[in-house]
């Protein structure tokens, strides 16, 4: 079968409704800053209501991954369940405008379609109570043969772990993925993601995953161990590739070959970090479905991490062929 696409992705389809606040402010509404945590409707309904006035836009983590790789002009399709309501309209016509496949029919008569509230401090970290909605309604049913084994890479949101039928529809994928003889990349998307489903991220990773995508938290969290150098042994034991971001000290891409150290791309400001490991995925996946090297492939995800956290919203807001052209990359 002809590749088609380069990277297929599954994962939560979120709008997003971004806005700043103050530490108070998350201290008053019991927040934990920098974390994700689910809330039903009405606690995303009450804390809407006292959130400043804030910018909505299409999000979910790997939708937002697929939207950075269609800017660096990759071919992509995404996976996702929302709801036969205006938010879900405006999700599914944000990912055919960008050019990227998204053919779920949407669900009707269940919850709505997913939100995430995002509050950010002045020190650019992002807070999120997402409300998961429709988007759990995802199933093995919804994952499409033909998309997946028309991809290079399939790539896998960890938030889905949080949903029993998501995870079976992960298995699906990785089964029809390696028999297509396609790689799956899997991000573990955030550090509590990892408390709650260690071991079975873990079994998932040994056995299904060829690429890992994670931030230092993440990876300390799985492994449970605060020596940085050490949880990268392990990973390295258990996974062929991965692509660990470490903030302003750049990434460090793992593999049985060679440990490659990659400085973070220089920025003047950093607004809102939302989405900074959603376009660094873009980058390299985008990098690694053209034949890149791995020192190139994380090149173009932090420069899109780069710019992505200089603006609200969490994806790119210039064509990111055209920055990475200008970079020579």
């Amino acid at each position: 079968m002809p590749e088609t696409y380069d990277v297929a992705a599954i994962g939560n389809a979120i709008v997003d409704v971004i806005a700043p606040c103050d530490d108070a402010f998350l201290a008053e509404n019991g927040l934990t800053k920098g974390a994700m945590m689910l809330v039903d409707a009405g606690q995303s309904a009450a804390l809407y209501a006292k959130m400043r006035e804030a910018v909505e836009a299409s999000g979910g983590s790997a939708a937002n991954t697929i939207a950075g790789l269609a800017s660096f002009g990759g071919r992509g399709a995404f996976m996702g369940k929302v709801a036969d309501d205006p938010l879900g309209r405006v999700f599914a016509h944000d990912m055919r405008a960008i050019g990227a496949r998204f053919d779920n029919a949407p669900l009707t008569g269940g919850p709505a379609t997913a939100v995430s509230m995002i509050n950010v401090t002045p020190d650019a970290q992002r807070t999120m109570c997402t409300f998961l909605g429709a988007s759990v309604e995802f199933t093995d049913d919804d994952v499409d043969v033909a998309t997946v084994e028309a991809a290079k890479v399939v790539y896998l949101e960890g938030y889905l772990f949080d949903a029993e039928a998501a995870r079976r529809a992960f298995a699906k994928a990785a089964g029809l993925a390696h028999g297509a003889g396609r790689r799956i990349a899997l991000t573990l998307s955030d550090s509590f993601v990892v408390e709650r489903h260690r071991g079975g991220l873990k079994g998932f990773i040994e056995t299904q995953v060829d690429l890992l995508f994670a931030n230092e938290a993440e990876l300390l969290a799985l492994y449970e161990t605060a020596d940085f150098d050490e949880a990268c042994e392990q990973l390295l034991r258990h996974c062929e590739l991965a692509a660990v971001t470490r903030s302003e000290k750049g990434s460090v891409v793992l593999s049985k070959g060679e440990t490659l150290h990659v400085p973070a791309e220089a920025i003047e400001k950093v607004v809102d970090t939302t989405g900074a490991g959603d376009q660094y995925a873009a980058g390299f996946l985008f990098g690694l479905s053209r034949g890149r090297s791995l020192r190139d492939c994380a090149r173009l995800g932090g420069l899109a991490a780069a710019e992505v956290i200089s603006h609200y919203g969490p994806r790119p807001q210039v064509s990111l062929k055209d920055l990475a052209a200008s970079r020579g990359l």
